[in-house]
């Protein structure tokens, strides 16, 4: 394929992408149909079929997207907070929180993901992108090998219930408020 045209072909799979994102987002996946997609992106049908073979593919696609996107955030919050392993834990977790429920992430991934692409892909995102962080700073702040495991499993779980809870009251103006408050009491209690 010639570069002009290879490198069309990756912009249009972007522009796909971002248009299922918001698409997605907004309508979650069973209201939304690859037409509303191609046409919102001002593509055909069939390119929206070579980039990605199916409906599910391309939701899969967002929500690896997603997790990339939420993995990268806790990443730069607890790099930021310097080289204190509890200031880095917490910082992340605050991150997660914020990351997984401003824009298109809390619908695509905690809503609509685990049922659409399946719990264990839900997973193997997950772990391979904030969790794998999460585990490696709970491990850094000094919690006995044994445990860090199940640590990790429970603060996740808890903060993906925060952030579900989060998402179930965008009109409350004290809600983001609360659950960073919550979410302090939450990782006082481990360290």
């Amino acid at each position: 394929m010639p570069r002009a045209s290879a490198e069309a072909a990756a912009e249009t799979a972007r522009t796909i992408l971002a248009t299922a994102t918001r698409q997605f987002a907004e309508r979650g996946f069973t209201a939304v149909s690859l037409d509303d997609v191609a046409e919102s992106a001002g593509v055909t049908r069939g390119a929206v079929y070579h980039h990605y073979r199916n409906k599910k593919a391309l939701f899969a696609a967002v929500a690896e997207e997603q997790q990339n996107d939420v993995g990268s955030a806790v990443v730069a919050a607890a790099e930021q907070a310097g080289a204190d392993a509890a200031a880095q834990l917490v910082a992340g977790s605050h991150a997660f929180v914020d990351a997984i429920t401003r824009g298109p992430a809390a619908r695509i991934l905690l809503i609509d993901g685990p049922s659409v692409i399946g719990w264990e892909e839900w997973r193997r995102l997950d772990e391979t992108n904030s969790v794998v962080h999460l585990r490696e700073a709970i491990a850094a702040i000094g919690i006995d090998d044994d445990l860090v495991d199940a640590l990790t499993a429970q603060l996740s779980g808890a903060m993906n219930e925060a952030a579900l809870w989060l998402a179930r009251h965008p009109d409350d103006a004290t809600a983001r408020e609360r659950t960073h408050r919550a979410l302090d009491r939450v990782l006082a209690a481990i360290m």
